[in-house]
């Protein structure tokens, strides 16, 4: 059996979905769905998570995904990520329980529905384009400014997404993130803005 990273992804967020936990498919998943395709060994999800959600956020998931409830709880409680990780094909979900600073409530309030399969037909929540690229360059940012992966990833949705970007949107995001340089050195690498 074949093993979709988006298809494995979709379960999760079914289940947050569920339990009415606010969501949205960030990192390289939303990458590849806004950017060039590439391969991925792990999926993002921010998730408003709370405590009363672990059990059955756990009971719904643990026939397919290992599942450890107290790195689930710890994550909550520290506002940190924990991951669950696919019994049959060791793909790896992970998922982050923010801080809800500006950033992360503006992306989890603009985060859009995205068909992630057509067979079968599955759809999630997805951080826009824009977010998708100033998390990138915030990521990039704070890996030391080594990750080519994440660059090109960066580039990645700038070419595919073109004009449609909100610029002013990025700039003033870029600015309240600190990472108006990198905007700018993507820019000039892009070489279309």
């Amino acid at each position: 059996m074949v093993f979709e990273p988006a298809l494995i992804t979709a379960r999760v967020t079914r289940v947050l979905e569920s339990l009415h936990v606010r969501y949205f498919i960030g990192g390289s998943l939303a990458s590849t769905l806004h950017g060039m395709v590439r391969t991925t060994q792990d999926s993002d999800i921010v998730a408003d998570l709370r405590h009363k959600h672990v059990a059955e956020f756990s009971r719904e998931l643990s026939d397919e995904f290992y599942i450890d409830d107290q790195m689930i709880v710890r994550a909550i409680t520290r506002q940190s990520s924990f991951n669950i990780i696919h019994k049959e094909s060791f793909f790896k979900v992970d998922v982050f329980v923010p801080d809800m600073r500006p950033f992360v409530t503006e992306e989890m309030s603009r985060a859009r529905r995205q068909i992630l399969s057509t067979d079968p037909p599955i759809d999630a929540l997805v951080a826009t384009s824009e977010d998708t690229l100033l998390a990138k360059l915030e990521w990039y940012r704070l890996g030391g400014e080594v990750s080519e992966r994440q660059w090109r990833d960066i580039l990645g949705i700038m070419e595919v997404q073109g004009e449609r970007l909100d610029l002013d949107y990025i700039r003033l995001w870029a600015r309240e993130l600190s990472v108006s340089d990198l905007w700018e050195r993507a820019c000039r690498e892009a070489a279309q803005y």
